[in-house]
């Protein structure tokens, strides 16, 4: 089994600008391992992927990448331009096949006494690669991932997005390197190929390091975490099951430190209260007092309490200016639900003119959103739909199905063209795409208080307490964001305001792992009605409610 390929940094610095995003990074791949790489957007994952691929050198710091099978690196996005074909997408990810192929024909035409022995250590190599299996490799590939018997003329402007990138992992999987890159690569797949992938990278004879959001995925294929954050990383053994029992115990430690911070605050913050009058009234020793005796004495009798006292101010000094925070709370999603009674409905539809309500609360059982015969033209086509307060609502179906319609005539936000829609209290809707939080100058702790009551500290506090955001990110312009962070500023006025129905369309993506974690457990505590659609292969197997599939 090949298992030579290893990497190492140490001490990396990279730069943009004047933003340090990785700052003194040093870390180990062994030989062997398959790596998740987790964090926020922006956080500077695809960052550290390119480093090591060597496409980007770091500003300081040693990078070594030993891997004599070769490397293959998958980038987010296919860097060749639309008229480019599917064998020039081939070839590029084939690149060190290739050369060695041609060298080794080069070598073959010319071969003499002196050159057999170099001819015969290019075959040697080209046979470890499987380089003559190569190209049925891409075409075995391109059948597991979706994209059988894919014509290797046509251009790359003709196919869709989703089939691009599934272009770009088959070759890259086809040429068989000891060291695998991987940027996102389940996103565009289905089920099916995101399984026949899986299968695949964890029979990998080599090391693979993969950026993924895919919970499953990082379940079953990884065998160690590395958590990108601050310009740091972090790595976290026993696959994604060791990275959130360690993150639990970081939590329990942080909640530990906070509560013995606050019990050595209190107790020094009440010695020096107590004791302030006394402390006031103690003789200071008073120079050329003949021997200074009697003042000698007098403060003798207290000296050592005084010292305690001033001890205690100290003490209390260095804790006042070095606070344990707690852990962020935990998220929450709010329902204004009615104790007793039920919210009359608000009727819209393709002829009524009246808008959703906005009642204070709909009681438990009672409906909170109905739909009669609905049809948005070319979108979306539904006889009934019910939904209760309470209830919780998977929707599914292929693209195209008019999932995401479904939601926003659920939120009011598209009128259909023929039938009725009735909807009582509050309903909130967590996009698939990104909604308008403002200008790109505006703050993010603008964006989040925009249109509310309060001081921006109070909101600062609100937002804060989330966990979603640091205190310095509260000045930062919505232009300087990543979009997983502008989808967190959504997600921040969502759950701060009780809704009656939740809808989220996609709610995962963008979002690191571990937010979703909490975005799982808040769900699960949520007593109002909740309308979900979700690729997410983790959230729909655990989802408990109803389904609802649209066909295409």
């Amino acid at each position: 089994m090949r298992t030579a390929a290893q990497l190492a940094l140490t001490e990396i610095t990279k730069r943009y600008g004047t933003r340090v995003v990785l700052d003194r990074v040093s870390l180990t791949v062994r030989p062997g391992e398959r790596i998740g790489v987790i964090g926020d957007n922006g956080s500077g994952k695809s960052t550290l992927l390119r480093l090591m691929a060597n496409a980007e050198r770091p500003d300081n710091g040693e990078l070594v990448a030993v891997a004599p099978g070769g490397v293959g690196y998958l980038p987010q996005s296919l860097e060749l331009p639309p008229h480019a074909t599917v064998a020039d997408a081939v070839d590029l990810a084939l690149a060190d096949l290739r050369e060695l192929e041609a060298r080794m024909r080069a070598a073959e035409r010319s071969l003499e006494e002196a050159d057999a022995e170099t001819y015969a250590g290019l075959v040697a190599q080209f046979e470890a690669r499987g380089g003559y299996e190569a190209d049925l490799r891409v075409e075995i590939a391109l059948h597991g991932l979706g994209l059988p018997g894919l014509d290797r003329s046509r251009r790359l402007g003709t196919l869709s997005g989703g089939e691009r990138a599934r272009l770009a992992l088959a070759a890259t999987l086809a040429a068989a390197p000891e060291l695998l890159l991987l940027d996102e690569p389940t996103n565009d797949l289905d089920d099916q190929a995101v399984a026949w992938l899986e299968h695949r990278l964890r029979a990998h004879r080599g090391t693979v390091v993969a950026i993924t959001h895919d919970r499953v995925f990082l379940e079953r294929v990884t065998t160690a975490i590395l958590e990108v954050a601050d310009g740091k990383v972090r790595r976290y053994g026993d696959g994604y099951a060791g990275y959130l029992a360690a993150k639990a115990a970081e939590r329990a430690a942080q909640a530990r430190a906070h509560e013995e911070w606050k019990t050595e605050l209190d107790r020094h913050a009440t010695l020096v209260a107590a004791n302030a009058g006394r402390l006031a009234g103690i003789p200071r020793k008073t120079p050329k007092a003949g021997m200074g005796t009697g003042t000698w004495r007098a403060r003798s009798r207290t000296h050592g309490a005084a010292g305690r006292i001033r001890q205690s101010q100290q003490r209390l000094r260095w804790l006042t200016e070095h606070p344990a925070p707690p852990p962020p709370e935990p998220l929450r999603f709010t329902a204004a639900l009615a104790t007793t009674g039920a919210t009359a409905l608000a009727t819209t539809g393709a002829t009524a003119g009246a808008t959703a309500g906005a009642a204070s609360g709909v009681a438990s059982g009672a409906e909170v959103a109905a739909l009669d015969g609905v049809v948005v033209a070319g979108r979306l086509s539904l006889d009934s739909l019910t939904v209760r307060a309470g209830e919780r609502l998977l929707v599914t179906g292929p693209n195209g199905a008019g999932k995401t319609t479904l939601m926003r005539v659920l939120a009011g936000e598209l009128r259909p063209d023929a039938g009725e829609v009735r909807r009582a209290g509050r309903a909130g809707l967590f996009r698939q795409d990104e909604g308008d939080i403002g200008p790109a100058d505006r703050t993010v702790l603008r964006a989040y208080a925009y249109g509310r009551p309060g001081s921006l500290d109070e909101h600062a506090d609100a937002l804060l307490a989330l966990g979603l955001f640091r205190p310095p990110d509260l000045g930062l312009r919505l232009g300087e964001l990543s979009y997983g962070q502008r989808r967190r500023i959504e997600l921040a006025r969502l759950v701060s305001e009780p809704v009656d129905l939740l809808l989220l369309d996609e709610p995962t993506n963008h979002l690191s792992p571990m937010l979703v974690e909490q975005l799982e457990e808040a769900l699960a505590a949520y007593r109002g009605a909740l309308v979900v659609v979700t690729h997410d292969r983790r959230l729909r197997a655990a989802f408990t409610g109803s389904h609802l599939e649209l066909g295409a």
